[in-house]
């Protein structure tokens, strides 16, 4: 018997899923464990093994279509298996009659047919339709006509309430039906662009953050001249080892350091229950710029590596996600997240928390400022810094205290090596 594989749940909290890519077509084997399609869902693009060997029969989903877990995208059998109808693979029973009259559901009478006194004259080809004798009986007395009527029942039958909607005037459009989007509005021209995919996703947990945390956020400045110095010094080691050597596992170290001393930015607050979450570890979230959106890949248990290994596998991490290779382990579990948007010549923002997070750190570029040390004036390099946090785990005061710890470690490295 034809085995009919359904989207499974390929995340936590994961509805529906983008088919990507098929890698087989109708007609080829497969073989158990053999990847088949491409779905993507969450903020990564998952390959999909096929749990048994087979033919590939059917494909019920194209490629850019969103499905739902639990739904049905592929038929895998043995070759020349017969395909159940659709109808039937849902549980439908099969009707006795599939011509036009359909199933029949009264009595024989309404579906004899007198035999005409005289050769009919040539009539037209009518289009096939599906209706039982009583949707006919109930279309005469409501004067409906059947043909080019769509049905909503199985196969396209026609039901009762298709003939109601048609007679009131409130039919719904078929679903082949395309409507006309315009190229233009009053002001000139224009184009749209669905929001589906990673950008849906985004979409979606953004306005869940901004709808549910009370977003506030404090801004300050660290004088790095001295980490810039070391990190100078360091980065052509690190590249004989093949490490390229970046700020932001200083950054991870520092905010590591400061989490510890304040424990309330790595928690997350349980609404159900009215309990802050308070972590004992430290999974480090790094925000990446790719070229389909903002994705979050998780260092796990930051505070027990070094700024070599950091490095290292934030450069796999970024790889991955950029080449949505990633895997979803990797974009979970995070505590804390740090989004470094000096990347791109920002210097100060206002990032939303990754929820169900209560903080993210954000990183502006580097700037050349004057600062005042000792009554005299110098040029040094500062790192603007932006703290989002929630208000309603974490007070302002509390904000400005981790911001504090931060600012410390960047500034004397020296903190950062003792703990690293």
């Amino acid at each position: 018997m034809a085995y009919e594989f359904k989207l499974p749940d390929l995340g936590e909290g994961l509805t529906e899923g983008e088919i990507v890519k098929w890698l087989v077509k109708v007609g080829d084997f497969l073989e158990e464990g053999q990847t088949f399609v491409q779905v993507e869902t969450d903020k990564a693009v998952i390959e999909i093994p096929s749990p048994k060997k087979g033919m590939v029969l059917q494909i019920l989903a194209k490629v850019g279509e969103a499905v739902q877990v639990g739904q049905v995208i592929v038929v895998i059998g043995e070759p020349g298996e017969k395909i159940e109808p659709a109808a039937e693979a849902k549980g439908v029973e099969k009707p006795a009659s599939v011509g036009v009259v359909g199933e029949l559901e009264e009595a024989a009478e309404e579906v004899e047919e007198r035999v005409p006194e005289r050769p009919p004259e040539p009539q037209p080809a009518k289009v096939e339709v599906l209706a039982t004798p009583a949707v006919r009986k109930f279309a005469r007395e409501l004067k409906v006509e059947l043909s080019g009527l769509k049905g909503s029942g199985p196969r396209g039958r026609i039901t009762k309430e298709d003939v109601q909607k048609t007679a009131e005037g409130q039919e719904e459009a078929p679903a082949v039906e395309v409507k006309a989007a315009r190229k233009y509005d009053m002001y000139g021209f224009i184009e749209r662009v669905p929001l589906r995919g990673m950008r849906k996703t985004i979409a979606k947990a953004m306005a869940k953050s901004k709808s549910t945390a009370a977003h506030v956020t404090t801004i300050d400045e660290a004088d790095i001249t001295n980490l810039v110095t070391l990190r100078e010094k360091e980065k052509d080691r690190a590249a004989k080892r093949g490490i390229h050597l970046t700020y932001m596992p200083f950054l991870i170290k520092a905010a590591v350091a400061a989490l510890e001393e304040h424990p309330f930015l790595n928690a997350s607050l349980e609404d159900e229950t009215g309990e802050i979450i308070l972590k004992k570890y430290f999974n480090i979230g790094v925000a990446v710029d790719t070229k389909d959106g903002l994705m979050v890949p998780v260092v796990k248990n930051a505070k027990e590596k070094s700024i070599l290994a950091l490095a290292d596998e934030l450069l796999k991490l970024s790889e991955k996600a950029r080449e949505r290779t990633i895997d979803l382990a990797d974009l979970k579990g995070g505590t804390f997240t740090i989004t470094n948007y000096g990347a791109v010549g920002g210097i100060y923002g206002s990032p939303i928390i990754n929820y169900p997070e209560v903080a993210i750190l954000g990183v502006g570029k580097i700037l050349e400022k004057p600062v005042v040390i000792d009554g005299t004036i110098e040029i040094r390099k500062v790192l603007p810094l932006s703290l989002s946090f929630d208000h309603r785990v974490i007070d302002g005061a509390e904000a400005a205290r981790f911001m504090n710890t931060v600012i410390d470690h960047l500034e004397d490295p020296d903190l950062i090596l003792l703990e690293g």
